[in-house]
C-alpha cells in the first residue's frame, strides 16, 4: 500500500462510523461502474440460457430442491 492510501486509511479510523459507511459506499460506487461491453455478454448469456431451458436442452433444479439442499447443510 501507497504512502498516501495509508494516510487515507489512518484519516478513515478517526471518522464515526457513519461517515466510515459513507466513506465504504463511495468507494464501492466508484469500483462497480457499469461496463456496457460486459453488460452486453451477460445479457446474450442469459438470453442463451433462457432460449436453451424453453427448448429443454438446459438442465435445471426446482426452486424446492434448491432449498431441500440447502437446509440439509
Amino acid at each position: 500500500m501507497t504512502r498516501r492510501a495509508q494516510d487515507v486509511v489512518e484519516q478513515i479510523k478517526a471518522l464515526p462510523d457513519t461517515e466510515k459507511l459513507a466513506v465504504v459506499d463511495s468507494i464501492l460506487y466508484e469500483l462497480d461502474k457499469p461496463d456496457p461491453a460486459i453488460d452486453r455478454v451477460w445479457a446474450d448469456e442469459a438470453r442463451a440460457r433462457w432460449r436453451a431451458y424453453r427448448q429443454g436442452r438446459a438442465d435445471h433444479v426446482s426452486y424446492a430442491e434448491v432449498m431441500a439442499r440447502y437446509r440439509r447443510k
